[in-house]
């Protein structure tokens, strides 16, 4: 028997009808903000992941030659992808652009509770505004999308890497090594790199942005403001770092506290990469939704997904199979969901197979009863069953 990689999995229907549902409802948060969906390749040249990460992200990448040589890689990611292809095809349109994705994503990582090396992620990217407003309507965005999924516990964070690098210059000790243990949590280690390591604890769990003069302050607290115009609740997070130089400004994070030490399940901000790929300097943001870790969170949470309605099922005795495709085709014209009999049971085992289904609504073609122009409706919760004319089928069926 062959089996499933190790990191991927299968959905089963149930499954996917929880995916889909959480799907569309933050599809529609995105597009009520004016986002457009696009969509780039699952392979890209190992080149734009390195020139973005560095070499080292090759080492957890699923990296492999082509016939002809060439360095391809299953995307790790979707923000560089989109950059690109804004590049190649956007770089002259009207700004401000407004691109939405949601696809799978690849990393040879092990994998954990809610980690896996197939993922799906849900994002988008602004191009061409840094104003205020704009990066308070992203983050206000994001917090939206988690909410309107459902995610009743989730807690937003806010940082900024332009007043955490102007701090660290004070400290003596900003270089990218720092900010990528600031990044980690990797608070030992610190220890050793900073001469005035209390001085930094104290600076990084500031509450409020009093008192500190640095001139990204006020840019800061202009977004603060526009988001408290939108009833976003936010903390103050000085300590939030990316260990890449190319990210800039704000930067965020949401967390979702069910999901323990792996709780975060957004982060965003801030970064100049266009330039780093060859393309004309312009302000970009965004961020990035993990869809397993939030479906993962909604189940802890306990929702109740809104699966979609079962669909009828149509029976009919032997020999009444073009009546039922009529009643079938009937039904989902009006977009009924409909699953027919295939397996020319009897009625009893039709009957014993909807209710294994779960099928609240069984349709029932006869002789005598359609050459009175009727059908029976049997509802498998009450264990009742009426004739009804084909007519009026519909209504009885709402």
């Amino acid at each position: 028997m062959i089996s499933k990689p190790r990191g991927t999995r299968d959905f089963t229907p149930e499954e996917m009808k929880k995916r889909r549902w959480l799907e569309n409802k933050m599809r529609r948060i995105f597009e009520l903000y004016g986002y457009e969906e696009i969509a780039t390749p699952t392979i890209e040249h190992l080149e734009l992941f390195t020139i973005k990460s560095g070499e080292a992200i090759i080492e957890e990448t699923y990296a492999f030659e082509d016939k002809s040589g060439r360095k391809l890689a299953l995307r790790p990611e979707l923000t560089a992808p989109v950059m690109r292809f804004y590049i190649e095809k956007f770089q002259m349109e009207p700004k401000p652009l407004k691109f939405y994705y949601f696809a799978n994503c690849f990393r040879y990582d092990r994998p954990q509770k809610g980690r896996y090396r197939e993922f799906w992620q849900f994002g988008c990217e602004l191009i061409g505004t840094d104003k205020p407003e704009a990066i308070a309507e992203l983050i206000a965005m994001a917090y939206h999308v988690l909410e309107e999924a459902g995610l009743r516990n989730i807690i937003l964070r806010i940082g900024n890497l332009d007043i955490l690098r102007r701090f660290l210059d004070e400290l003596g000790a900003n270089d990218a090594n720092i900010m990528r243990l600031i990044d980690k949590k990797d608070f030992d280690s610190l220890k050793e790199k900073i001469d005035d390591f209390e001085k930094f604890q104290e600076f990084i769990e500031r509450k409020s942005l009093d008192g500190i003069e640095y001139k990204e302050v006020g840019r800061m607290e202009e977004v603060l403001k526009f988001l408290e115009e939108y009833s976003i609740p936010y903390n103050l997070d000085l300590s939030i770092a990316r260990g890449l130089d190319y990210y800039i400004g704000i930067v965020f994070e949401i967390d979702a506290p069910k999901l323990g030490a792996e709780k975060q399940i957004c982060g965003g901000g801030e970064y100049n990469l266009i330039p780093l790929l060859g393309g004309k300097a312009t302000p970009t943001a965004g961020f990035a939704i993990g869809f397993d870790r939030v479906l993962l969170a909604l189940e802890m949470e306990g929702i109740e997904f809104n699966a979609k309605e079962k669909p009828v099922y149509i029976a009919y005795l032997h020999g009444m199979i073009k009546e039922a495709i009529k009643i079938a085709k009937m039904l989902r014209k009006e977009g009924i969901k409909v699953e027919m009999d295939l397996m020319r049971r009897s009625i009893s085992k039709s009957l014993d197979y909807a209710n294994k289904k779960g099928i609240e609504k069984v349709v029932i073609v006869a002789p005598d009863e359609w050459n009175r122009g009727n059908v029976v409706i049997k509802d498998m919760e009450k264990g009742k069953q009426k004739e009804v004319s084909i007519e009026n089928l519909l209504k009885e069926l709402g």
